[in-house]
């Protein structure tokens, strides 16, 4: 912290955004625009030329998931906790599928195979919940889109309710809207993606001793 740092008051007292915040707040955006394209990309790869390379896109899907659930700024510390345990089990999931299927007949065992959708569903559970997050705070449409058109496509093709190509689209159409929420957050002040520290700093302090 700077005397340049500029201060905010908040519910349990003043606090400051600093160059680290800012930092953080930079990278989470980053790595929710590296989600976006990455599934907007996968699926336009396994839409229009077919599945057996298109797995590939999951790789940066995940990290960049998973990054942007280490920087993001949630208040209540066992969503946090769950969001990134969705992310895990999701990417055991998906290592699951490459494994038993084959990396180039993951795409195809998946659409033949809706079961799976329990297997790599946490991933996008992990996603839709950023979603969630972002709406909340902001009310930006594209959030509750995201959030919305992730179960729609993966319960609905789960349950039999929509064929492959309709789940298909549903995604791409989620993907998409995470790119335009992923942009129009560049443009907003640090502080808004930071929160109220004061809170954070509270709830902190409300931890029992030795808690993580």
């Amino acid at each position: 912290m700077t005397s340049a740092d500029p201060t905010f008051e908040g519910v349990y007292g003043t606090y400051s955004i600093t160059d680290a915040d800012r930092q953080e707040v930079r990278f989470y955006r980053i790595a929710l625009l590296v989600a976006g394209l990455a599934m907007s990309l996968g699926l336009l790869h396994w839409w229009q030329i077919g599945g057996s390379l298109a797995w590939i896109w999951v790789v940066p899907l995940a990290a960049a998931l998973g990054l942007a659930l280490q920087w993001i700024h949630i208040y209540l510390r066992p969503l946090h906790r769950a969001l990134q345990l969705f992310w895990l089990l999701g990417c055991l999931g998906w290592a699951g599928l490459l494994l038993i299927a084959g990396p180039t007949e993951a795409l195809s065992t998946l659409r033949e195979q809706p079961l799976w959708i329990l297997a790599i569903g946490p991933l996008f559970a992990a996603l839709a919940g950023i979603g969630f997050k972002e709406f909340f705070c902001f009310q930006r449409p594209e959030a509750i889109g995201l959030t919305l058109l992730l179960p729609a496509a993966l319960l609905g093709r789960l349950l039999g309710l929509i064929n492959a190509p309709l789940c298909l689209a549903l995604l791409e159409s989620a993907a998409l809207l995470l790119v335009l929420l992923a942009l129009r957050k560049f443009g907003m002040e640090a502080a808004a993606d930071v929160g109220d520290k004061s809170v954070f700093a509270y709830l902190d302090s409300q931890q029992p001793a030795g808690a993580p």
